[in-house]
């Protein structure tokens, strides 16, 4: 039940009230009845709890409920807001309230709890003649302070004390005790909140707490955990203090301040870790802008609350607007409905209930009617109560007839209190006679012992849920989520989304049903976000931002060749080595395996290309064949230049070995041939040149050098160099061979099938005697340009040798650049191009004379152009 308090601003006074069981001889009477549940019909003031205080100058309470019973249980919570002044000194002291607010709220809880140790109508404590006055135990409640202070008074008597709403923090064994709290852990809502947190994904949130020990235990134990879990706090802000009349100003803006942090907070969520008495406030918060010059835009926020935190209003509420709690997230002990609630409350009548005063307050401050007043000197005043109004016709936000979890947790008190005692009662019964049990030696000697039958009882109550206690002492029940629907009629729905079930098994702790969850406006009915930036999408990792909390962050792009699949990835990772990313780096495809083939148009072009120089390669040797006789072909030895055609259409073949899918003949193959080939020629070309300079020699007068003029010395210099490059190859596919292989890394998106050369050594030895060939031929050939040869030979191999040599000049840092299968095309277009530069250069000239120019292919002309 929801009860619009009277008064105004100040913080709640202690009340008192008692609920009676009807009789001893009713208690166990039902006991005997088998699945009969106890006290089915009889709340005996359960419900009425309206129990008035009185805040005037006398110490004694003078609005009381009570009824009177064979066992009595009474309670004491806060029910008021009150307004007072601080001490100014204008008046005699003992007319002013001299101490701060939260040890006024300490004097009224203490004068209750005084007032239940006293006889009835007498302000005695621990005095009581009528022994059917003495309570058994003691409700208390909804707010965590009252509790400290009711247990420093009955303590003493070990009083069973019961708890509802918020969870006193307990002090010690001596007062855990004697406390029985009928309200789950609190430890387990943190949780609760933690995983509504995770759940939705809201990281970046603020959080209000009330400026007492329970605020404090929240933030010690909730903070450091929800760091752990990756949620930061925007802001953490208290809230104002209770505070005296005459300071009102005073706590309007340090309410507008909380309120400008809150409307600029970037944070959406915030938890509002408070109690009941702070709803009054919460509510007046989007108001303040009528009272307080606040330059900020009021934004939606969706607020969590906690269990502790129930509906409350104050009369002049009545007609404020209930937007502020439209789809607020709460938490809310587990209840089920009772049947016959409803009709309980509206058989209420205040008219019919002649001590409860409070029943009349309310009554008048609900329906703005007013009863006739005792006292003469009383006006009346407004249209008169005829007790004939229905409270079901009132407003939820001035009366909430569905029962509440705090209330459920007042009715579950209750019978936990009747299972205990008729506990106690059994088995007092097995040992003595029940003639012998004295009321008052039960009540007053053995009242103490009903501590062990409360810790100890588990029952079902009316609506079927099992109610008892685990070895820690905590109520074994769970929280409900709630979201809360609100009306432009001033009502609101309670819409149950979701649970948490400590007895469910860990993956089933927390469940929730977010699809019929009502969102804040402002928000569309979409899933608000609640982070510090942006998120950053795949592809990007997040990076820290230096100063600011760990969940403030930048997001940068991924790294070359790694990817983030997630959304604010910590750190991008590399793909799979056969593998590559994608342009938006948020996924691996397999790379394409891939080589120089003869399809693709770069290999259909160096194929065609190797196929038409080796054909005129064969022209020309035919040609040299058919004109072996004329004396352009006899000329510089006629066996070598076959050689050399042979050896250069072999080159031009061994291009081949270089396309299409690499094997194990072929990488074996393919530079050991064109190393051995390349250096037939080279080793041909130098034998023409020596030749020719040895010849030249040879004509002079005296000379020995006619001795090495012949046929033996070119075998013998084409054998030695051929041989010595063959002899490399062989101790190169001894010790290293190359072997088909696969490049993972050259090419982003491709795996290049191609011959690992086994020894880069070895392949860089056999160019680099295929150099030192081509460097003694062009150096020979340069100095023997000017002689006297036969149609010159000599200037052209020169320049044949000097494309050569450019030619695998520019292949080494070129071949070194380029990746994957150009490597490989770049060596065939050496090979190509340094062959064709030999064979353009040194035949095309004779081609020309033999075809074009048979006039000068004379022994007349050669003998002319010798001399």
């Amino acid at each position: 039940m929801v009860p619009t308090t009277a008064g105004a601003v100040a913080p709640g006074a202690a009340c008192i009230f008692s609920v009676v069981f009807c009789s001893e001889d009713v208690l166990i009477g039902l006991r005997l009845r088998a699945g009969s549940s106890i006290f089915p019909v009889h709340w005996c003031g359960l419900g009425t709890v309206f129990a008035a205080c009185s805040v005037g100058k006398t110490p004694l309470i003078q609005h009381k409920y009570f009824l009177p019973g064979d066992f009595i249980m009474a309670g004491i919570l806060s029910q008021f807001y009150m307004i007072s002044d601080s001490v100014d000194f204008r008046r005699h002291p003992s007319e002013e309230l001299v101490d701060e607010l939260i040890y006024f709220m300490a004097s009224w809880t203490y004068l209750a709890s005084m007032e239940l140790l006293s006889t009835r109508g007498r302000f005695i404590p621990n005095y009581k003649c009528d022994a059917k006055d003495w309570v058994l135990s003691v409700i208390a409640g909804p707010n965590s302070h009252i509790c400290p202070y009711m247990a420093d008074i009955l303590n003493v008597y070990k009083m069973p004390q019961l708890t509802y709403g918020s969870s006193p923090l307990i002090d010690g064994k001596i007062q855990g005790a004697f406390s029985h709290r009928f309200f789950p852990n609190v430890d387990q809502q943190i949780m609760g909140i933690l995983q509504l947190l995770l759940y939705f994904r809201w990281i970046w949130i603020g959080l209000i707490s009330q400026p007492d020990k329970s605020g404090e235990r929240f933030i010690q134990n909730a903070i450091p955990l929800y760091s752990q879990k990756g949620i930061c706090f925007d802001f953490m802000e208290e809230m104002a203090k209770e505070t005296f009349a005459n300071d009102i100003a005073g706590a309007f803006q340090d309410f507008g301040k909380m309120y400008i942090i809150i409307m600029k907070s970037t944070a959406n969520v915030i938890i509002l870790y408070c109690e009941n008495q702070v709803t009054v406030i919460f509510r007046m918060l989007p108001y303040l802008t009528e009272f307080e010059d606040i330059p900020v835009e009021r934004k939606d926020k969706v607020w969590i609350m906690p269990a502790q935190m129930e509906f409350t209003s104050l009369p002049f509420q009545k007609t404020r607007g209930m937007e502020v709690f439209h789809g607020v997230i709460t938490f809310a002990i587990s209840s089920k409905e009772i049947s016959g609630f409803n009709k309980f409350l509206q058989m209420r009548n205040p008219t019919s209930e002649v001590e409860d005063h409070l029943m009349r307050v309310f009554w008048e401050e609900a329906f703005e009617c007013s009863f006739p007043k005792d006292k003469l000197d009383e006006e009346d005043a407004g249209m008169p109560c005829t007790g004939e109004e229905k409270l079901e016709n009132l407003p939820r936000s001035v009366f909430d007839t569905i029962l509440t979890g705090q209330s459920y947790s007042i009715y579950n008190a209750v019978y936990g209190v009747a299972h205990a005692l008729q506990a106690m009662l059994s088995s007092k019964s097995k040992h003595r006679a029940r003639t012998e049990i004295g009321r008052e030696t039960l009540l007053i000697q053995k009242a103490w012992q009903l501590h062990h039958y409360l810790r100890t009882i588990s029952f079902n109550n009316t609506v079927g849920q099992k109610l008892s206690f685990n070895e820690n002492g905590d109520l074994e029940t769970g929280f409900d989520i709630i979201n809360w629907v609100t009306f432009p009629n001033q009502t609101f729905a309670k819409v149950k989304v979701g649970k948490i079930d400590p007895t469910a098994f860990p993956d089933k702790l927390f469940s929730i049903s977010a699809q019929d969850i009502i969102w804040p406006a402002m928000f569309n009915q979409v899933q608000p976000l609640s982070l510090c930036n942006d998120i950053c999408c795949p592809g990007y990792r997040k990076v820290k931002i230096e100063g600011k909390p760990f969940c403030c962050y930048n997001c940068l792009p991924c790294a070359k060749g790694k990817i983030s699949k997630q959304m604010d990835a910590v750190d991008c990772f590399q793909c799979p080595e056969d593998q590559y990313p994608n342009k938006a780096q948020t996924l691996c495809i397999l790379k394409e395996i891939t080589f120089l083939s003869y399809n693709e148009p770069l290999g259909l072009t160096l194929t065609t290309v190797s196929l038409f120089f080796p054909v005129i390669t064969i022209m020309v040797l035919g040609i040299f064949i058919k004109k072996q006789d004329t004396p352009i072909v006899k000329a510089n030895n006629r066996n070598l230049t076959y050689s050399l055609l042979i050896a250069l259409l072999l080159s031009f073949l061994c291009a081949f070995l270089f396309i299409g899918q690499p094997d194990q003949v072929k990488c074996l193959m393919r530079q050991t041939a064109f190393g051995i080939i390349f250096s037939i020629a080279l080793s041909c070309i130098l034998g023409k040149t020596t030749i020719v300079v040895l010849a030249f020699m040879a004509t002079k007068p005296g000379s020995k050098m006619r001795k090495w003029v012949g046929k033996r010395m070119a075998i013998s210099i084409v054998l030695s160099c051929s041989l010595t490059q063959l002899l490399i190859c062989l101790v190169w596919l001894a010790i290293s061979p190359p072997f088909p292989d696969s490049d993972l890394h050259s090419m982003a998106e491709e795996i290049v099938l191609e011959c690992n050369e086994g020894s880069a050594t070895m392949f860089y030895l056999v160019l680099g005697f295929m150099g030192f060939l081509a460097s003694i031929s062009f150096t020979v050939a340069f100095f023997a340009r000017k002689l006297p040869d036969s149609f010159n030979e000599a200037k052209f191999i020169t320049f044949s040798m000097l494309v050569f040599c450019s030619v695998w000049i520019s292949f080494v840092p070129t071949y070194l650049s380029t990746k994957g299968k150009y490597m490989v095309a770049v060596e065939i277009f050496s090979i190509l191009a340094s062959a064709a530069g030999l064979l353009g250069c040194i035949f095309s000239p004779k081609c020309y004379i033999i075809i074009l120019r048979p006039d000068l292919n004379t022994k007349g002309c050669l003998i002319k152009k010798q001399f």
